[in-house]
């Protein structure tokens, strides 16, 4: 079976004094996380090494990074290289979040850029994709996304991506208090599945987890994540409240 994925995207959100504390509670709350279930935290990157040690003594606890260069290295200020997230035991990435393609002009190629640096670096990435709304009301997401998919990742082999975590956003419901239904978020994945079963084969596609990471929250994850092809969360606002967040890594199946 898939891994289920609870992941946390603090986003540029808490101190650091604020963000110990938050995982202090989450992980003194009875997580029920099996061989099968796991919770990820991505968190800003002053906090990467402390929260990384904090959920190393965890089972099936890991640690993220928001974003990383496409560069090596170089003379790239304020930016921060997959290798340097790997000298720190980073095991994830998130690659092509919204925020990052919408406000930081973050294209296509360049996400594929940093897909190759994070593989070359043993980074395991969670790869955003999602359509707006102007796309949705034209009913042309299908096409948005499977666009997306391929720019982004199907330079890769089987071998790269087998196992990987793809994240859905529609962007019609980050921050904005609307969800999409069940059913929409079903709907999505399944046509996701089904593009990388026509890239990579069957096995290839089922072993690659899909994210649900349109306004997750305690309330509405269960029914989410009870979709055959919804993988888990990525979740943002919901993510800041223990409660809440024990509440959705409590709700994988």
């Amino acid at each position: 079976m898939r891994k289920q994925i609870a992941a946390a995207n603090w986003k540029m959100n808490l101190t650091l004094g604020q963000g110990k504390q938050l995982m202090k509670d989450i992980l003194s709350g009875e997580l029920e996380l099996n061989e099968n279930r796991e919770a990820v935290f991505a968190v800003p990157f002053p906090y990467l090494a402390e929260i990384n040690t904090m959920t190393a003594g965890q089972k099936n606890c890991y640690t993220a990074a928001q974003n990383c260069s496409a560069e090596k290295s170089g003379a790239y200020t304020g930016e921060v290289s997959a290798e340097m997230l790997s000298s720190l035991n980073i095991p994830y990435v998130i690659i092509g979040h919204s925020e990052r393609r919408e406000y930081y002009g973050e294209t296509d190629a360049i996400l594929a850029q940093k897909i190759n640096m994070a593989l070359d670096n043993k980074l395991k990435p969670i790869f955003c994709c999602g359509e707006p709304l102007a796309v949705r009301e034209k009913e042309m997401q299908n096409a948005h996304i499977e666009s997306q998919l391929r720019a982004g990742l199907f330079h890769l082999v089987n071998v790269q991506i087998e196992n990987f975590v793809i994240a859905y956003e529609p962007i019609w419901a980050i921050g904005t208090g609307r969800t999409a239904s069940s059913e929409q978020a079903q709907e999505m994945h399944a046509h996701i599945r089904k593009v990388l079963t026509d890239q990579y084969g069957p096995e290839i596609a089922n072993s690659i987890s899909i994210l649900y990471g349109g306004s997750v929250k305690a309330n509405n994850a269960k029914e989410l994540f009870s979709s055959p092809d919804v993988d888990g969360g990525l979740v943002g606002g919901a993510s800041l409240v223990a409660a809440d967040f024990i509440s959705i890594i409590r709700s994988l199946k």
